[in-house]
């Protein structure tokens, strides 16, 4: 597989929104940023409040295959989706969490990133936002693509008439990782200028 190839899982539990936020990470790849992507989704036994996830994966070249191996980027948010797939991230792979949900168990050396989506939304005045949140703040942690081609993303892919709390909350995301983390460089770099990371509170773990 091509080494600019970056592979992509998003989970959370049904109702969450997993699968709207991989659509919109792979609409800002594929159609905003002359990019390749391809989607592949997965539900529980029970559709809402079981655990689920949407895979991605982004290529400046054409995807040909559409499944992933080990996933350079972890978007978690919730618990039972971390403890699910949390061993298939690489070594030295992305994560990025809703801090208030999950509690991972971080590896020495391995970026992590972590953020109260549900919170900023809430004070935002819906909860439901809360994806939109962490997409906001993933893309600022990984920079895939272009903020503007995210944001249009955001735009062209939820409801008609709630755009601009969704375009709200993905600037609210966005500027929480600017906050707590400072600039982050293109996900194949993974470092950041501010804080650089969560560091693990205990001893690396496999």
């Amino acid at each position: 597989m091509s080494s600019n190839r970056t592979e992509i899982r998003i989970t959370g539990f049904g109702g969450q929104g997993v699968i709207l936020a991989g659509h919109i990470f792979g609409r800002a790849c594929a159609v905003n940023a002359g990019m390749h992507a391809t989607q592949i989704q997965s539900f529980g036994p029970e559709a809402r409040g079981s655990a689920c996830s949407t895979t991605l994966a982004v290529s400046p070249t054409e995807v040909l295959y559409p499944y992933i191996e080990r996933p350079d980027v972890f978007v978690v948010m919730s618990s039972e989706g971390y403890d699910k797939y949390r061993d298939e991230l690489k070594s030295k792979g992305t994560l990025v969490y809703e801090k208030d949900l999950v509690t991972p168990k971080l590896k020495k050396g391995q970026p992590s990133f972590g953020v109260s989506s549900t919170r900023i939304a809430e004070n935002l005045g819906r909860s439901i936002v809360q994806n939109i949140v962490m997409v906001g703040f993933a893309a600022a942690a990984t920079k895939l693509v272009p903020r503007e081609a995210m944001r249009q993303a955001v735009q062209d892919s939820v409801p008609a008439g709630t755009e601009e709390l969704n375009l709200r909350a993905f600037d609210a995301g966005w500027e929480a990782f600017e906050q707590d983390y400072g600039e982050a460089k293109p996900t194949k770099g993974k470092k950041s200028t501010k804080k650089k990371a969560d560091k693990a509170a205990t001893p690396a773990e496999a």
